[in-house]
């Protein structure tokens, strides 16, 4: 896990605080955790999933495609 990677997660639970700040400007202290908590996680996810989809992206631009029809 790398730098950006923390960076990101640190910036979803920050902005998931933040949106809960603005629909509950009331929000307790247990609101406000787990709104940082599903933020962490949700960016966390997000980026290995864009991660994943990259480098699938990459290996089949490299392959040739198989359902093509050979030419002659």
């Amino acid at each position: 896990m790398g730098i950006l990677d923390v960076a990101g997660e640190i910036a979803g639970a920050v902005v998931a605080v933040e949106g809960a700040e603005k629909l509950d400007p009331n929000a307790g202290l247990l609101t406000k955790g787990v709104a940082a908590f599903a933020g962490f996680k949700g960016a966390g996810a997000l980026e290995s999933l864009v991660g994943k989809k990259e480098d699938e992206g990459d290996s089949n631009e490299a392959a040739p495609d198989a359902d093509a029809a050979p030419q002659a």
